[in-house]
């Protein structure tokens, strides 16, 4: 079925040629991922009768083992749908997934073009953080008498500052979570598999831009059930908090789908997706007065969004 690519000139277009999907079989497919993407990570203790999880480590490595499973059942099956299998190109058929080994100044574009555009979004929130990070630093000189903004006392406190904090992320599950595990198979599964299915699928580009990420937003449902069955939030609380976040998925799904439909390089989704994650949600207000809760919030939508 000849598609709309807007990948004019890629490579691996030519591997799409002919893929014979229809415009439901790609639906459906999609909603098979999503649906396969969150059942699994209730499959151990439901379906194979596993015992609970005796801590937060071993209930993520759980999870995490589950993410990969899944990312990797939908890369066969969107492979296997889309036929790409027939081209016998490695470099061909990891195109098509966004997964490209270009000569690194193409690389660097794929990163540093959407990671500054995404910049501008937070650029209240980067100010309002490098102000804080400059109020800590200042008194952390004024404890350590070292007054001095360009002594090598000070920058040795900085530099071990930033060893100790880059170690507790290292060590720390949810880190891993947030910053490496939800990005990657997120954007595997809801950009690299169902988007080139939708393309094969004969759906106009900006479809797949403003439609693609309701298959995301679905994903998230399930934080319903949690918070309102076993954590005991209200009904009314639980259903606020999922209602901000999906409506913060879909604009962000609207964002990565461009950016993957745009460059065709699934590291462009994967980096802004790990920079929402780590400045949670943008500052739109004067951190004079909303300062503790703006901060609250971003940590819960670093944590919720990652949370899939």
């Amino acid at each position: 079925m000849a598609t709309e690519n807007p990948r004019l000139g890629d490579p691996s277009a030519a591997a799409l040629d002919g893929a014979g999907v229809s415009g439901a079989a790609a639906v459906c497919a999609c909603a098979a991922m999503a649906f396969f993407y969150v059942a699994i990570l209730y499959s151990p203790t439901l379906i194979l009768r596993l015992p609970p999880p005796t801590s937060v480590e071993s209930f993520f490595l759980r999870r995490f083992g589950c993410a990969a499973i899944s990312s990797a059942a939908s890369v066969a099956a969107s492979a296997a749908l889309l036929g790409v299998w027939r081209s016998g190109d490695l470099s061909l058929i990891l195109g098509v997934f966004g997964i490209r080994r270009h000569q690194l100044s193409v690389q660097w574009e794929a990163v540093v073009i959407p990671l500054f555009l995404t910049s501008l979004v937070y650029a209240g929130t980067l100010v309002s953080k490098l102000w804080l990070l400059m109020n800590s630093q200042i008194e952390d000189c004024t404890e350590d008498f070292c007054c001095q903004p360009t002594s090598f006392m000070q920058i040795g406190i900085w530099a071990q500052h930033f060893v100790d904090r880059m170690s507790a992320y290292i060590h720390d599950v949810l880190a891993w979570r947030t910053y490496v595990v939800a990005p990657l198979t997120e954007e595997l599964v809801f950009r690299a598999c169902m988007i080139p299915l939708l393309l094969c699928g004969g759906f106009k580009t900006y479809h797949i831009i403003f439609l693609s990420p309701v298959f995301f937003s679905l994903a998230h449902l399930n934080h319903f059930l949690e918070l309102y069955c076993q954590r005991g939030y209200s009904f009314l609380k639980a259903l606020l908090i999922v209602g901000v976040q999906l409506g913060y998925t879909v604009i962000f799904g609207w964002y990565a789908a461009f950016l993957f439909i745009r460059t065709g390089n699934l590291l462009s989704p994967i980096v802004a997706h790990i920079f929402c994650n780590v400045m949670g949600l943008p500052v739109l207000s004067s951190s004079r007065t909303l300062e503790p809760s703006a901060s609250g919030v971003a940590r819960d939508r670093g944590k919720g969004l990652a949370a899939s």
